[in-house]
């Protein structure tokens, strides 16, 4: 059964990493702005309370053609086995929706100020909630090896990247 479904997004990243790169992100200072055409600060109360957010949003840099519906070998590395889309967490996923758990540094009027937010500047986000704990899994996790040492430096420091919010509105999109 196709269903159609439409989203619209709720906000835009403004400020920290301008191209698209694989790892070092644990540094990376980022402001997520609230469309201030649909929402009022009122959306944000009781968000600070929160250490972390899960953030949903749309990879619009992956060209509809780029996009991968098979197996693939994660960052081309040869030494990793062939992997279907859904075994991993690539940008190139049929629809090019990423999920990202980041620190909650502070909220300021419509803005969120985070920092290991792995969305690069004018990225549309689709979704905010507050991390809970208890939405975390339960029991033993278990991975792939090779996802492990894809990880190694995904969130490794780099020189700071201070969140820098352009003056453009994430509302004139």
């Amino acid at each position: 059964m196709a269903v159609e479904v439409t989203v619209r997004p709720v906000a835009w990243v403004v400020g920290g990493r301008e191209e698209v790169r694989d790892d070092g992100w644990g540094s990376v200072g980022a402001v997520i702005r609230l469309d201030g055409e649909r929402f009022g600060e009122e959306a944000l109360y009781g968000l600070a309370d929160f250490s972390h957010l899960e953030v949903v949003y749309h990879f619009d840099r992956v060209p509809e053609d780029e996009v991968e519906s098979g197996a693939r070998r994660p960052r081309g590395n040869p030494d990793w086995p062939l992997v279907g889309i859904f075994a991993q967490r690539g940008k190139n996923r049929p629809n090019r929706l990423g999920v990202s758990r980041c620190e909650l540094v502070r909220v300021d009027g419509l803005e969120l100020h985070v920092t290991g937010l792995d969305a690069v500047a004018g990225t549309p986000v689709l979704d905010i909630k507050p991390y809970l704990a208890e939405f975390g899994p339960r029991g033993e996790v278990r991975q792939a090896e090779w996802s492990v040492e894809l990880m190694k430096e995904y969130y490794e420091t780099e020189s700071a990247e201070p969140a820098q919010p352009t003056e453009t509105s994430g509302s004139a999109r």
